[in-house]
């Protein structure tokens, strides 16, 4: 049976760090509209800021759908999953906010010591979660998995945009394919 908890307490900060992922889950206003769940890592883009705020780096990519989200309602849940050692899920609902290179507080959040890529143009924001829901579950239908190492390719393929393309080539990547979500809701534009 699952339990509720009042904090994120050290037991929890330890075995956060000890996963080596996690996922993210977001949805627009209403009753339409796609949800969103999303693969996170590695562990250390991400920081417990305090006994109810996370928050973890987020690097451009395909879509922006979790930034468009956290724009209309902020609504947010960050999972955690055990695929080695006692089955275990850990979920952190909350409400979000985004902080974007130049913002405010990103060089801030970015001198705690988050995992990052090799290549700063790639970092598109903090997410920075104000969790008020602490909660997990037996996690038995998790299945037991090795971990084997992060994948090369984020790095590799914003090198080569860079090389081919020039400096600046990830705010031009944002601008063509982050500036909504699938559902047409602002993401990084205006």
């Amino acid at each position: 049976m699952g339990r509720i908890y009042e904090r994120i307490d050290e037991n929890q900060r330890k075995w956060i760090s000890n996963q080596s992922m996690f996922f993210v889950g977001t949805a627009p206003s209403g009753d339409s509209g796609h949800i969103n769940v999303s693969p996170k890592g590695p562990i250390g883009s991400l920081r417990v800021l305090d006994d109810h705020t996370v928050a973890y780096l987020d690097i451009v990519g395909s879509g922006a759908e979790t930034i468009a989200h956290l724009r209309d309602n902020g609504r947010i849940c960050v999972m955690f999953c055990a695929f080695d050692g006692p089955p275990r899920i850990l979920r952190l609902h909350g409400e979000g906010e985004y902080v974007r290179p130049g913002d405010d507080g990103f060089d801030d959040l970015l001198a705690l010591g988050f995992a990052e890529p090799e290549i700063a143009e790639s970092m598109r924001a903090f997410i920075v979660v104000h969790v008020t829901r602490i909660a997990d579950s037996c996690g038995y239908g998790v299945p037991l998995m090795s971990y084997e190492g992060e994948r090369p390719h984020m790095d590799l393929s914003t090198a080569k945009r860079i090389r081919v393309e020039g400096e600046g080539a990830m705010r031009v990547y944002e601008r063509k394919h982050n500036s909504e979500s699938i559902d047409g809701l602002p993401a990084l534009s205006g």
